[in-house]
């Protein structure tokens, strides 16, 4: 009897398309300007990625919140991530990508940042050899400078790794974050544009203030390695950025002292604003205050958006299309 050859292990096929989600972020989180942040869990954006034969990329398509960026792809913070994405790896295809905006611009979530570690995410699992999560960060970091006119990852680490990230130019590393603690995360319907909150710091600071504020980083730091919530409660202020950030934000001062009615470990403007986050120790203290931080908008004549998270957040992830539904 004639044998039937079979081979056991059949060549998988190769992906030709892929989809990532990409959550919300806090940037700074108040004594880590641009090197600090952590991921948020409820909102984020969606970028469907299709590998193509020309060696190009293109945005096919933008939907959602924000429709109106630019589908040049090297104006578009996904378009510019995966440019430099091609370049690097030398690939002789190409991509092309559909956005699905979940966060607001100019909302101090990240929302510039999500675009392209979503496409990055998605990219990625299309190439024959996937690259690590930290071997993204150099492209993340290419396609944020598009939208905010530097180079800064503490809205992408947190996207790409999870959690609480310190992120430095050349390096991402994830802190230790207490399960229980939480953030509240409440986004005014305002826009306040990357560009402008920094140019409110152009002028220097005091050498006093520089030392008191990097006084306050390394108690935060210490204390989340410690798990010592009083260190981070006595480090969490912000005297360098957020005095003069306040008056781009409607209602600020008050906002954050709801967030601190609540026994928050602190409270200060998420990212450029206009969001403003609190971190607590305990979900339902998170979740009382979000509301009164809500209300304290509303009474700035502002509705908002209120989001309550583990600090501990997700990480981009690929989702197929039963969970994008």
């Amino acid at each position: 009897m004639n044998a039937q050859l079979i081979d056991p292990m059949p060549t998988p096929q190769r992906a030709f398309s892929a989809q990532a989600m990409a959550y919300a972020s806090v940037g700074n989180v108040a004594v880590g300007f641009d090197i600090l942040g952590h991921s948020v869990a409820g909102a984020g954006d969606r970028a469907i990625v299709r590998r193509i034969d020309e060696p190009t990329v293109r945005i096919a398509a933008i939907h959602g919140r924000v429709t109106d960026l630019p589908l040049e792809a090297g104006s578009n913070t996904a378009g510019a991530a995966l440019l430099s994405l091609r370049r690097a790896l030398g690939l002789r295809h190409g991509f092309e990508v559909e956005l699905h905006k979940g966060i607001a611009l100019g909302s101090g979530m990240g929302g510039s940042a999500a675009s392209c570690v979503a496409a990055l995410v998605a990219a990625n699992a299309l190439l024959e050899r996937p690259l690590p999560r930290e071997a993204l960060y150099g492209f993340a970091l290419d396609g944020e400078a598009v939208a905010s006119g530097s180079r800064h990852g503490d809205n992408l680490g947190p996207m790409l790794l999870g959690g609480l990230v310190l992120a430095t130019r050349d390096r991402l590393l994830r802190l230790p974050v207490p399960e229980s603690w939480h953030c509240a995360l409440v986004h005014p319907h305002a826009v306040l544009e990357t560009r402008k909150a920094r140019a409110v710091l152009a002028d220097g600071f005091s050498l006093h203030d520089v030392v008191a504020q990097q006084a306050n980083l390394a108690l935060v730091l210490t204390g989340l390695h410690r798990g010592d919530a009083e260190l981070v409660r006595e480090g969490l202020k912000d005297v360098l950025v957020e005095p003069r950030r306040a008056p781009l934000v409607p209602g600020f001062a008050r906002v954050k002292q709801a967030a601190l009615d609540h026994h928050a470990l602190g409270a200060s403007i998420s990212g450029a604003g206009p969001s403003v986050f609190g971190w607590y120790e305990r979900r339902d203290d998170a979740e009382r205050a979000a509301a009164a931080m809500s209300a304290a908008f509303a009474d700035a004549g502002l509705a908002s958006d209120v989001l309550v998270s583990p600090i501990n957040g997700p990480a981009a992830t690929l989702v197929d299309e039963d969970e994008a539904a």
